[in-house]
């Protein structure tokens, strides 16, 4: 059986993003990067995706390394940016790693600078669009509602969410939000989506019973494998995506941190095999 050959030549580039301080209530993902990349590499699985690509090829995945931050430093997203907006220069795919979900603030400023008509797939129990919380207009429950403002995003659809006040629901109103809940998470059979995508999963759309490593337990949330499965039948060109709020001081033997770099496999398999499901022998 051959080898399915993709469709982007590659490579794919993770970078990592160790920044939690605009958490708002555990620290703990900041030491998120390096361990989703240990587990990624664990000898307990291999680097087969579903659809049959071996992302253990040299040079399919391209590791740019964590953006070095500082604590309290003022211009850590600025250095997030730019340092995405480096990789993205090359002309290479990224999937970053955080980190709490304020990094995908930053990280959509420098992808849309590349693609102005951008659909973004927010995968989360919380729809992260508040104005500001706790005086913090750049908390990790803020992103989407910065990015909106700034016409980074054309098109921003949330899956998964099982919490959300009145003030985001109205955020959500203001910003043209399409919000699918988990109450009617059956809506994704019918998203259609086009043009260039960019994806956003906060481990926190899984269920704690799947996913004990994270900050905010809110019961009631995908499975792993609807999860996946949502990933890989999403329409649209994938460009980029990150992987966020992984929180390894309330994780299980590297349980969350597994599923994290699983996550992470079949993103980097759906930008290198764009259009198309699987190699046509594959089962």
């Amino acid at each position: 059986m051959g080898q399915a050959t993709p469709s982007h030549p590659g490579p794919v580039a993770i970078l990592g993003v160790p920044l939690d301080e605009n958490s708002s209530y555990m620290r703990g993902p900041a030491k998120a990067p390096d361990l989703i990349r240990e587990a990624l590499y664990c000898d307990s699985a291999n680097m087969w995706t579903e659809n049959g690509l071996d992302l253990g090829i040299p040079g399919v995945i391209q590791d740019a390394g964590n953006v070095e931050l500082a604590e309290g430093d003022p211009a850590s997203f600025a250095k997030i940016e730019a340092a995405a907006a480096k990789v993205l220069a090359s002309g290479t795919p990224l999937v970053s790693l955080g980190g709490d979900h304020s990094v995908a603030y930053p990280l959509l400023r420098a992808v849309s600078k590349h693609y102005p008509k951008l659909t973004v797939v927010h995968f989360d129990a919380h729809p992260d669009i508040y104005d500001e919380l706790l005086e913090n207009r750049h908390s990790h429950a803020c992103p989407f509602a910065r990015s909106m403002e700034e016409g980074l995003v054309s098109r921003l659809i949330q899956v998964g969410i099982r919490t959300i006040s009145g003030h985001q629901r109205e955020q959500a109103k203001k910003f043209g939000v399409e919000t699918i809940t988990m109450r009617h998470l059956d809506r994704l059979k019918s998203l259609k989506v086009e043009g260039p995508l960019y994806i956003s999963v906060d481990l926190d759309a899984m269920d704690p019973a799947f996913v004990p490593g994270i900050s905010h337990y809110e019961p009631g949330g995908m499975t792993v494998r609807e999860l996946l499965d949502a990933i890989q039948h999403l329409g649209g060109q994938l460009i980029g995506a990150d992987v966020v709020e992984y929180n390894p001081v309330r994780d299980r033997e590297g349980q969350s941190a597994m599923v994290a770099a699983k996550i992470l496999k079949e993103l980097i398999a759906k930008i290198l095999y764009q259009g198309r499901d699987a190699m046509p022998d594959w089962p």
